[in-house]
Order: C-alpha cells, then sequence, then structure tokens
C-alpha cells in the first residue's frame, strides 16, 4: 500500500530559487518540454489540452401559474417526517425492512423532485419574496443536517451488521438524502443572499418580479463559470442580452437615463467597437419577432487570474451598473445569457480577446438614429439593421490565418490590431454567408464546416433573438444542454448545469454519422425559447445538414450535484483533494466486502463485488483457468497507480499461471496487443473516464475480444460505456477538480488491491485469514493518511528549510517504493515544471554526485533484506 501526500506550498518553494542574478528565465505561453533548464513557465502550453469553459442560459416561454395549494415546503416537511420514522434505528431493531429504510426510494425521489420544482423561477420567487417561507425551509435544512450526522454515525457503527449488498443500498439511500439537504442549503438557500447582493440592494421588497426573474438567471450563470474557472480563468465574459417589447419600452428608458444623468455614459458604452468590459449593443429596430434588442457584455482580463477572481469582479460589475438597472425592470419579449472563462490559447490576453466576440470590423458601417450610433449592416434575408453576432469558443479555430486572409484579399485589414483571437473568425464567417442571403440558421452551419481543427461554438444574435446556437466538433471538447421546463442552461461540462439540474443531452461530435465520411461528422442545436416542451425546442442536425431526432431517449440524468465540486473554504481545488483523500478511501472501502468469523475462529471474508464490477463472464473464465494475462493500464498518474496495483496481484496471486504486467495505455495499444485476447483480462485506471490513450488501447482490447475492468472516479465518463466492469471510487461521484490527481490516485490503488484480494479468493492462492489481515490493513489507510495530514505545518517547514537549498532533486526507491518515487516525481512535474529523476535506490551511486542533488528516499515497509 502507498501513501504520498504533496503540498502545494513546494510551488512557492521552488519560485524563491529565482535569484537576482539573472540565471532563470521566465516563459509564457511556452511547451516546458522544449525549453532550456533553469526556466520558469507561467500558463504553459500542453498540446491537445484546452481549458476553457463555455455556459449559458436560454428562457423558455412559460406560462406555468402555481396553484396556491402547491405548497412545496410544507410538502417537503411531511417527507421529511417519513423519513425519520424509518431511520437506522428502526432498521436494526427489524421493525422496518430494508426497502422501507428513509422511507423506501419512492419518498426520497419524492423529495428530490420537489426541490428540483423549488429551483424553477416560479417556486424560487415565493421563497425569496416570502421570509417566512425561507425561514421554513431553513428551519426543514436544519433538522435534515441534524438527522443525516447521527444517521452516518449510526452506520459507521453498525456498518458490519449487514451483507455488503444491503450496504449498497444504504448507502445509496442516504447519499441521495444528503444531496436533497445540500440542495435545500447550496442551490436555494444560499442563493437568496446572492440575488439580493447582484441586484445591488439592501431590501426584497425593492426588487420589482421582472427584475428578480433577470438577476436569478445572471446569478446561475455567474455559479456556473465560476464552477467551470477550474478549466481556465486568465479571462471571463459574461452577456446579458434582452429584447423589448416594443420601441415605446426603449424610449421611456432612454428618458429615465436622460432625467438620471446617466445618458452621456450610455451613448459612450453603445458606441460601435468590439467588445469591451461594459459594452452596450443597442438594436433599435422594430421587427415581427419583437421590439429593440439590447446586449450587455462585462469582461476581465488577467494574466494571475486566481479562483472566485472573475466571478467577484463580474458580480460588481453588474451590481453597480446603473445603465443595466434602468432596463432589467422592464417587460420583455426574449433573454439570453452567455458566459465564458478561459486559458487563452490564441491571442493576448487583453479584453478585446475576452469571449464572448462579436461580427464588429473597421469598415462597419455607421449610423444614428436619434442620435444614437449604430453600427448598421446589410443581409439580404433580414434587411437593414444594427445585426449582432455574438460567438464563444472553446477550441481552435486551426485555419483562423488563411479564412482571415482571404477576408481581406484587398489588403484591407477589417480586424482591430488588438483583437487577436482566432474566435473573431468565427462571426465574420457567419456574416459572410447572410450577406449571400442565407438565413442565420443555414449562414452558421456553412460557417461550421469551414472551420478545421477540434471546437466548441456558442452563437448568439439579435437576428433571431429567441434561439441560441451550438456546434460540436472533434474529441477535444463537449457541450451538454440542461432540460428544464422554464429554461435551458449549456454547459461545456456537466458541472455547469447541475445546480438547476440533472436532466441533459450531451452533443456528439466525434462520431460520424455515415462512417468514413468526414463532412457527416459534428452537430449543431438550436435552441428556441418559443417551444414549451423542451425537447420541440432543440432544432439539431450534423455539419452536412442531415436533419437529428432529438427524443426523450437523448436525455441523461447527472449522477453528481453541486456537492461533488464544491471547493468549500479552501484556497484552491488541489489543497480541498488532499484533505478529502482519507475520505476517499474511506468510501473506496465501504460495502466492498464483510470480514466474519468462523465456528473455528478463522476469519471468513465475504465480498460484494457484483457483475457490474466483475462480469459473470469473466467470473467463469477465472474459474475456469481461461485467463492467461492481466495488463493493468493507465497514463500519467493513473500508470503509477496501475503499477502500485500489479504490485498487489503479484503479491496476491502466487505461482498462478496469469502472467502479470504494467503498462502504458499507449504501450499496450501500440505494442503488446496480440490478435487474440480471449485469454486476457485489462484493467483499466484512468482519473477522468477520457483520456485518449487509455480509452483507445480499451476499445482495441475489446476488438481483439479481452475481458475489460474500468477503476475511474467519474459515472458516466466515456470509459464506463467501454468496459464490461466498472469499478467506482469513493462513490464514484468524488470528481478530481485539481490538475493534480491526489484522493483519486489514493483511492485507485485500494480499488486495485480490493479486485487483486478479491481474484485470489476466487482462485484460491491465499488463505481467507490473509485476506482479512490485508483487508484490515487497508482500512488504517485513512486514519494514517489524516496523520500525515495533521503534520503540514511541519512538512511545510521541512520544504522550506532544505528544498529550497538544493538546485536539482532525484527521488529513489525499490520495490513498491519505486511507484512512490514515481509518482512524487510526476507531481513536482505537474505542479511545479521541475524535471526530476526517478531511479531505484542501487541505481543511484551511478549518478554524478558533483551534482548534489537533494535525493528524497521513499524507504517505508521495505523488508529487511532492504535495510
Amino acid at each position: 500500500m502507498i501513501i504520498l501526500l504533496i503540498f502545494n506550498g513546494l510551488k512557492s518553494f521552488l519560485l524563491s530559487l529565482v535569484n537576482p542574478l539573472g540565471k532563470w528565465r521566465i516563459f509564457i505561453w511556452r511547451n516546458p518540454q522544449y525549453l532550456p533548464s533553469n526556466s520558469i513557465v507561467i500558463f504553459p502550453l500542453i498540446p491537445d489540452t484546452l481549458f476553457c469553459g463555455i455556459a449559458g442560459v436560454l428562457a423558455i416561454k412559460n406560462e406555468t401559474q402555481m396553484n396556491d395549494n402547491d405548497d412545496i415546503t410544507e410538502r417537503l416537511f411531511r417527507l421529511f417526517e417519513k423519513i425519520k420514522d424509518h431511520s437506522m434505528k428502526r432498521l436494526l431493531s427489524q421493525s422496518i425492512s430494508l426497502d422501507e429504510y428513509l422511507g423506501g426510494q419512492e419518498n426520497l425521489k419524492g423529495m428530490e423532485r420537489d426541490i428540483l420544482n423549488l429551483k424553477k423561477d416560479l417556486y424560487f420567487e415565493h421563497i425569496f419574496f416570502q421570509q417566512d417561507k425561507a425561514k421554513q425551509t431553513e428551519s426543514l435544512l436544519n433538522a435534515m443536517d441534524a438527522f443525516l450526522l447521527k444517521e452516518e454515525r449510526l452506520i459507521e457503527e453498525n456498518a458490519s451488521n449487514f451483507p455488503t449488498s444491503e450496504m449498497e443500498y444504504i448507502n445509496n439511500s442516504l447519499t441521495l438524502m444528503k444531496d436533497c439537504a445540500w440542495a435545500l442549503k447550496r442551490d436555494i438557500l444560499s442563493n437568496i443572499d446572492t440575488i439580493l447582493y447582484l441586484s445591488g440592494s439592501d431590501e426584497k421588497d425593492k426588487i420589482s418580479r421582472e427584475g428578480f426573474k433577470k438577476y436569478k438567471k445572471i446569478n446561475l450563470l455567474l455559479n456556473s463559470l465560476d464552477r467551470l474557472e477550474v478549466r481556465g480563468r486568465d479571462s471571463a465574459g459574461i452577456q446579458i442580452a434582452f429584447s423589448l417589447k416594443n420601441k415605446g419600452s426603449l424610449n421611456k428608458i432612454l428618458k429615465t437615463l436622460k432625467r438620471r444623468g446617466l445618458y452621456n455614459n450610455f451613448l459612450k458604452r453603445v458606441s460601435p467597437g468590439d467588445l469591451l468590459g461594459g459594452s452596450i449593443h443597442l438594436s433599435d429596430n422594430t421587427k415581427k419577432d419583437g421590439g429593440p434588442s439590447l446586449t450587455f457584455t462585462y469582461k476581465k482580463a488577467s494574466i494571475t487570474g486566481k479562483l472566485g477572481e472573475n466571478g467577484r469582479f463580474l458580480r460588481n460589475a453588474i451590481r453597480s451598473d446603473q445603465i443595466l438597472k434602468a432596463f432589467i425592470n422592464e417587460d420583455i419579449n426574449s433573454e439570453m445569457y452567455l458566459g465564458h472563462t478561459r486559458w487563452a490559447s490564441v491571442g493576448s490576453i487583453n479584453e478585446e480577446n475576452c469571449h464572448p466576440i462579436d461580427n464588429f470590423t473597421l469598415n462597419t458601417e455607421m449610423e444614428r438614429s436619434s442620435g444614437i450610433p449604430l453600427p448598421v449592416k446589410e443581409c439580404p434575408y433580414y434587411g437593414r439593421g444594427a445585426w449582432s453576432i455574438n460567438v464563444a469558443l472553446n477550441g481552435d479555430i486551426d485555419n483562423y490565418t488563411s479564412l482571415r486572409a482571404s477576408m481581406e484579399v484587398k489588403g484591407e485589414d477589417i480586424i482591430d490590431n488588438s483583437v487577436t483571437t482566432d474566435t473573431k473568425i468565427i462571426p465574420l464567417q457567419i456574416e459572410m454567408y447572410l450577406y449571400e442571403g442565407h438565413d442565420l440558421k443555414e449562414a452558421f452551419r456553412l460557417a461550421a464546416t469551414t472551420f478545421e481543427g477540434s471546437h466548441a461554438i456558442v452563437m448568439q444574435s439579435n437576428l433571431e433573438p429567441k434561439k441560441v446556437f451550438l456546434a460540436l466538433k472533434g474529441s477535444g471538447q463537449s457541450l451538454y444542454i440542461g432540460l428544464s421546463d422554464d429554461k435551458y442552461i449549456y454547459s461545456s461540462e456537466i458541472y455547469g448545469l447541475v445546480e438547476l439540474t440533472p436532466y441533459f443531452i450531451k452533443m456528439d461530435g466525434e462520431n460520424e454519422r455515415i462512417p468514413g465520411d468526414q463532412r457527416t461528422k459534428g452537430q449543431i442545436f438550436i435552441l428556441n425559447r418559443d417551444k414549451k416542451d423542451p425537447l420541440d425546442g432543440i432544432n439539431a442536425f450534423y455539419y452536412d445538414g442531415h436533419p437529428l431526432k432529438i427524443t426523450e431517449a437523448h436525455i441523461q440524468k447527472a449522477e453528481i450535484t453541486t456537492r461533488d465540486i464544491d471547493r468549500k473554504d479552501f484556497p484552491h481545488y488541489l489543497l480541498k483533494e488532499i484533505f478529502d483523500a482519507p475520505s476517499s478511501v474511506k468510501k473506496t472501502l465501504r460495502g466492498k466486502y464483510r470480514i466474519s468469523n468462523n465456528k473455528d475462529g478463522s476469519a471468513n471474508v465475504t465480498f460484494n463485488l457484483g457483475g457490474d464490477i466483475i462480469p459473470e463472464r469473466l467470473k467463469a473464465s477465472l474459474l475456469q483457468g481461461e485467463i492467461r494475462n492481466i495488463f493493468v493500464i493507465g497514463q500519467g498518474t493513473a500508470a503509477v497507480a496501475g503499477a502500485a496495483i500489479a504490485e498487489a496481484f503479484l503479491r496476491y496471486l502466487p505461482k498462478s499461471q496469469i502472467k502479470i504486467t504494467a503498462k502504458k495505455a499507449s504501450d499496450l495499444s501500440g505494442f503488446s496487443l496480440a490478435n487474440n485476447l480471449y485469454d486476457t483480462l485489462v484493467i483499466a485506471v484512468t482519473q477522468s473516464g477520457t483520456t485518449t490513450d487509455t480509452n483507445r488501447a480499451v476499445a482495441m482490447a475489446k476488438e481483439r475480444g479481452a475481458h475489460l475492468i474500468a477503476i475511474v472516479n467519474r459515472r458516466q465518463s466515456d470509459i464506463t460505456n467501454k468496459t464490461d466492469g466498472v469499478f467506482y471510487t469513493s462513490d464514484g461521484r468524488d470528481i478530481e477538480m485539481s490538475v493534480a490527481s491526489t484522493k483519486a490516485f489514493y483511492s485507485q490503488i485500494i480499488a486495485g488491491y480490493i479486485l487483486a484480494l478479491y481474484l485470489a479468493q476466487t482462485l484460491k492462492t491465499i488463505s481467507d485469514d490473509l485476506i482479512a489481515k490485508e483487508l484490515t490493513c487497508l482500512e488504517q489507510a485513512p486514519k494514517l493518511m489524516n496523520k500525515v495530514i495533521a503534520k503540514k505545518e511541519r512538512i511545510k517547514r521541512s520544504a522550506w528549510e532544505i528544498a529550497k537549498r538544493k538546485r536539482y532533486w532525484a527521488i529513489v526507491g525499490s520495490g513498491l517504493n519505486k511507484v512512490a518515487a514515481d509518482e512524487i516525481r510526476i507531481k513536482l512535474s505537474e505542479l511545479c515544471y521541475k524535471t526530476i529523476s526517478s531511479d531505484i535506490v542501487e541505481d543511484k551511486k551511478h549518478i554524478d554526485l558533483s551534482s548534489e542533488p537533494l535525493i528524497i528516499v521513499c524507504a517505508a515497509g521495505n523488508p529487511g533484506a532492504c535495510h
């Protein structure tokens, strides 16, 4: 067993080595692989890795009215009373059956449905404006929290009294109730204060109902961006688009701005140009789709962005915007909200390059309507107007340079020099097809087909202000559409939408509609607010224009909530993941086995690894002696965990006829795949379930008949659909948000050890007494990890006093400790971009001692022969 904890302070320790003599060179946005020694890289370029996040909200036309008798809070109290009456205490006394625990699954799912309804505008508004309802809901939450603490304690004390299959049911029921309590606290009650803050008001009664609805959606979008910031945060932008009822509404508000002395500021912000923080775009044309439209844009760019910093800045910018407040209370025809956060892959880090990006060019025609400057465009299908096209991108437009050059054939620059992002070409390419006479749908599709590279694109335009356009092509990005009956929410990650709804449709940009025909690759979704049924409001088709019928079969339910991705009070995710590691290991162990004693005092171990983990076909092949090879594969840290797991198999399957090998997934797919793998078990270890090399190796092994098991921490990830069995670490929802794997690494090893011990029992290679002893040892891991965490200040001091004195580092270990050494090497590379050697202890005598490295020796648990 390997326990390894690395603290983020090491990065600071290495930076302290920078001296005034100029021996170190600093690079920004460069690939560390190709830089010389003594280099410091700020925002390293990692090829094929694009750290960006997209989120957005589109309100759905909904005329639902709340029934006076439809008091969800009262119903939640009744459901909770039934839950309390069916507690663990009664289950232990056998006065209720297992399926009645916590009132049964239907009772718990009923609570989940009611809390989901409370998130909708209509019901949340009821809680927001009625203080007694908010207090009543808070009272319910406090009672639920107290009950959960008591239940958790009873489960821990009595886990051995239940068969492992029953423990799985108990844990799942308790998890569902925890989700409900969390949603009440963080997704509903805590948003009351954040919405109030966003409005700039100190009293709820001062907020109009129309204003509240808009602030609620803006708050939802900002919450999503905060969660997506782990994907990048050197810049962020948010856009709020309204379509007013008629021109009279606009004139009324303009008079208000003049009366309040805000009109000159409005004229300054509405001046045509590329979008900056504070920009306002106005179109005063009245069309059949509605009245004038306004788009408010807020942006922030910072080379050294910190978690939460962009969100706070954007919130304060919106809160203090007096012009927005003049419009926000107005009744509207449509509303759209778009947000983006990123690490810049192309272009400088400045406001002009922050997404969203619009279609303004230097040769745009200007027109003044009622004294207001407007950028006018002439599109044959839509006529003349101040048309705007606003776009956000994840990924790269690889042919950006050639597309831009083709637009500037006359030698005339049409793009401002400060705009250097490749995203700029997207709205201009769409506009080019609009000029040819196409409608927006076809112009968007035609433009998308011209873009090379993997990309996820979101576009909204006042040409059709009730729609949002989404395009996805390639394997590097994702787009999810969250479904609610009062709004769509789209996001580049599931965790960007689960605050509102667990129900989503995932776009597929990777698979061709016709295998081998690249023209049929890529999907486009158009979301329409005018359709009351969310499915009816999705117009989907492929890049070649072939329609894609969206049905209920496409709808999935997220198996994570905002509880799984909360940073808590930690300053960054890495520290949070380290502190979560003991709990993650504990949950990985829970319910997987039960240890009891036979009459003669010997141990009896019962494993609870069902067909979802160990398929019957694999079990039969093991018992019949058909399995001759076991490959444990992974990439990066997962490969190191795989090496530790392979060592466990070697230890627990002594003298077996099975050959056990740990390999990089890329080595397996490239060099070690026989044509027939019916005698082979491949155990794929992965943190995210989306690692390309690992998933490719699994797919190739599957084609050759191999048995396949995945060890992964994320439900609904790609690999779960590629393997025969899945061993979820923790509860399958312990998402690793930091770049460096921590808790996932430890839990992967624990899961591998359990698998190895299960196979040892199945093949009868070791006794149950030894298996019980090993499992008992594994159970000590959380306690030992907490013991190390408790010494964090001593570790920090040691690093300051020792590590910073040495320029060169090396790590050594033998046997299992070589695995620990390899993991330390990876951690220091990921966190500090420092090249460090990892060697067998005995080989280190061959190094050049004149380099005087700091040598870290991993020696825990070495046998006597190595002392």
